[in-house]
């Protein structure tokens, strides 16, 4: 691939997990493809990846303190204060994402990095999505004929995402993972349990918890969860029994008949299965102080797991954060519309609707309605509807045009466009700036609009629009859908 116009930009991205969490610093081109002639991320360069810590905890909740220390050891060592990142995204998942702790590393996320993306755990989709693409992307492109199923393992669940030739087809989530009993490192003296491992325990017969566990406890909790893997793994769900759905399940992914994918695995549990494969060995007893381990080991022991343990991933291990880095934002053309500069970054915008530029009155009627009650703003996805063949017309833009600001005018009522939330059009064509100009009457309309093209459709539920450079802007995603693009 051939880009021009290269510019070096720098991407951060932060992964506070149940059990550990990290930062990675990537440097990309910022140019336009040669082919194609759309703005990409292209040739990344990591600069920066810290080693994963402990996400710290006092009594269940985040330990500020201890996570402020670390958040400025880790800029000060990525130089974030010399070379500052463009844009940033986050992800808290597990018990990170608990509302309070959530809010808790919101904020402080906030106040560290500024302009940045921040998604929680009730975003499933999300994780899977960015795990496979920080993990496989490349190997399924490889393989372009062949399903690829990553299994991203950590402490709290277990995030599988299927694709074909680099694009992610299905995603979900199930409560599997190292974390859920929690052990004093280099034993299995139990210090901690998730509400997921207290009922685990019953299905498996135990009503009184062991202050000590035994390896025959070890062993029947890590096959139950490793036969688990295993049922996701074939796609059989029909064979999955009740109590499995109701223990397990938080978004189905959907794998029915996918036996025959490529299995890769990343998290902290995907990453010791590859290190062991490099060396041979294991960690010590619960060094991590809790099954990830065990589980490892376990799922190296197994046929159906295991058979596919000689494809590597590029990134074997700990994806999500590579993945979110990367792959959180797409880059806007430069033919975009922009009223106000100073509206920017805009942050958790409902993505709320499609409509085509032949919509009917009454169907962007109803969409202006709702996005006059988003008091934040809201973005809306524009496609060219039966013209998608050829390039849009101007009569076909004009016409679009006069219906959507008639829409508007009659949301916000005579005299109210000034105080009208902001308005966000996405385009994949490269029409923006002409949209714009329409929309605006040339500047003349006193409205909060944005219309930003060459932004590829992806199936989500809120945007969020970063700080412009060099008259591109950076567009992140997040709620995606289970039938992730």
């Amino acid at each position: 691939m051939a880009f021009t116009q290269s510019d070096s930009i720098r991407l951060l991205g932060l992964d506070f997990g149940s059990t550990t969490s990290s930062m990675m610093v990537v440097q990309v081109s910022l140019g336009r493809h040669s082919v194609n002639g759309r703005m990409s991320y292209t040739n990344p360069t990591l600069v920066y990846r810290s080693p994963p810590c402990f996400t710290p905890f006092r009594n269940q909740q985040i330990d500020t303190e201890i996570l402020l220390q670390q958040l400025t050891v880790w800029m000060q060592q990525a130089q974030l204060d010399v070379f500052p990142a463009h844009t940033g995204a986050a992800l808290i998942t597990g018990l990170a994402a608990r509302s309070d702790n959530a809010r808790i590393l919101s904020r402080i996320i906030g106040e560290q990095i500024g302009d940045a993306m921040i998604a929680t755990a009730d975003d499933p989709g999300l994780e899977s999505w960015m795990a496979f693409m920080g993990s496989c992307q490349l190997l399924s492109r490889y393989y372009y004929d062949q399903p690829v199923l990553n299994l991203d393992i950590g402490g709290g669940t277990t995030n599988p995402a299927l694709g074909m030739a680099g694009n992610v087809q299905s995603c979900g989530c199930y409560y599997i993972g190292a974390r859920h009993f929690r052990f004093e490192p280099g034993s299995y003296h139990l210090t901690g349990i998730s509400s997921y491992g207290t009922r685990l325990l019953r299905q498996l017969g135990i009503t009184a918890v062991p202050a000590v566990f035994d390896n025959s406890l070890c062993q029947r909790i890590v096959q139950w969860m490793v036969r688990s893997l295993e049922q996701i793994v074939t796609g059989n769900e029909t064979a999955i029994d009740d109590y499995f759905r109701q223990l397990t399940l938080q978004n189905q992914a959907g794998l029915v008949g996918q036996e025959a994918a490529l299995v890769t695995f990343s998290g902290g549990v995907g990453e010791l299965i590859y290190r062991f494969q490099d060396s041979g060995r294991w960690p010590g007893t619960t060094e991590y102080g809790d099954l990830g381990i065990d589980l490892a080991q376990a799922i190296v022991a197994s046929p159906i797991l295991s058979r596919t343990l000689s494809v590597r991933p590029d990134n074997a291990g700990r994806a999500t954060v590579l993945g979110l880095t990367l792959h959180s934002s797409d880059i806007s053309g430069t033919s975009l519309y922009i009223s106000n500069p100073e509206l920017l970054p805009l942050t958790d915008l409902p993505l709320l609707s499609h409509l085509d530029l032949d919509a009917s009155q009454d169907q962007i009627t109803q969409v202006m309605r709702l996005a006059q009650g988003c008091q934040r703003g809201a973005a809306i996805r524009i496609g060219v509807g039966n013209t998608n063949t050829q390039p849009a017309s101007l009569l076909l833009i004009k016409q679009f045009t006069r219906r959507l600001n008639s829409a508007r005018d009659c949301a916000t009522g005579d005299g109210a466009a000034l105080s009208a939330p902001p308005l966000v059009l996405l385009l994949e064509s490269n029409i923006g700036k002409t949209l714009g100009n329409y929309l605006s009457n040339w500047g003349q309309r006193p409205e909060s609009l944005l219309v930003i093209d060459e932004i590829p459709d992806r199936q989500a539920q809120f945007i969020h629009v970063g700080r412009p450079l060099k008259q591109v802007v950076p567009v992140s995603f997040f709620g995606m859908s289970q039938e992730a693009s």
